[in-house]
């Protein structure tokens, strides 16, 4: 029984000493990533349904707030497949609440044009031009999205990044305007949580957002406002996967 009970103490030691570095660590990273990303930009955070913001890019939102960075989001859809898109515009509000971002710059898009379906393909040019809108309205210099392969492969994911694709490469973007996309993982490292770190630290080609201990309870907090999403399978998700805590990222 007195070894059981020293073995618990050492590791509640070994876990204390384990936060301690990892907080501490991401105060360094966070200086790091300011003197790439610059401070107090005007980002874009483009997402296709409400709960994208806290369910894969939180640790880039959290972690672009440690820069001081304005954060606009644009939601391409209202997240209607199951006809609660009334519901889901509220929950991404509260969310986006949440976060940090200021309501007054939170834009959602409710049209046939872009629906929520898989089964859809969104017309890149139609999203290419509705996204250089509201760059050039709002200022932007960073634009956040997904990556080609939409992190869980939904169409209208990739739909974003196919449009801010071709707006890169066809030189459309105002001059000083970067992009960054969300790196997708394989399912065992998107499901791994914070035993990913070693390996986004390894593979991270350009910049990596880790959220500390307490930016992980609001980053929950944020996706516990999508409660018609909240489904068992999500609760596991909030639980185990690496999107909650880690983003890593990359640019055009």
């Amino acid at each position: 029984m007195e070894a059981m009970w020293l073995l618990c103490v050492a590791a509640a030691v070994v876990a204390w000493c384990f936060l301690w570095v990892w907080d501490s660590s991401e105060r360094v990273k966070s200086r790091e990533q300011g003197e790439r990303l610059g401070a107090e930009s005007r980002t874009l955070l483009a997402i296709a349904h409400p709960d994208d913001e806290a369910m894969f890019f939180a640790p880039t939102v959290l972690g672009l707030a440690r820069l001081r960075h304005w954060v606009y989001l644009l939601c391409f859809s209202a997240g209607n497949y199951y006809n609660q898109g009334e519901t889901r515009k509220k929950e991404l509000l509260q969310s986006c609440d949440v976060l940090g971002i200021p309501l007054s710059s939170v834009m959602i898009i409710d049209n046939r044009d872009f629906p929520d379906d898989p089964g859809v393909q969104w017309d890149t040019e139609h999203v290419a031009s509705v996204l250089l809108q509201h760059i050039e309205v709002n200022g932007i210099n960073l634009v956040v999205t997904f990556d080609a392969g939409g992190v869980s492969g939904h169409s209208n994911h990739i739909a974003l990044y196919a449009a801010v694709r071709a707006l890169h490469s066809e030189g459309k973007l105002p001059k000083g305007c970067s992009v960054l996309t969300l790196q997708s993982v394989n399912v065992l490292r998107k499901y791994i949580s914070l035993l990913d770190l070693p390996l986004s630290r390894l593979h991270t080609q350009d910049v990596l957002f880790v959220l500390n201990s307490k930016e992980v309870a609001q980053a929950k907090r944020a996706m516990s406002c999508h409660r018609s999403q909240l489904l068992w399978f999500r609760r596991l998700y909030i639980l185990f996967s690496r999107y909650m805590r880690i983003n890593s990222l990359s640019f055009l």
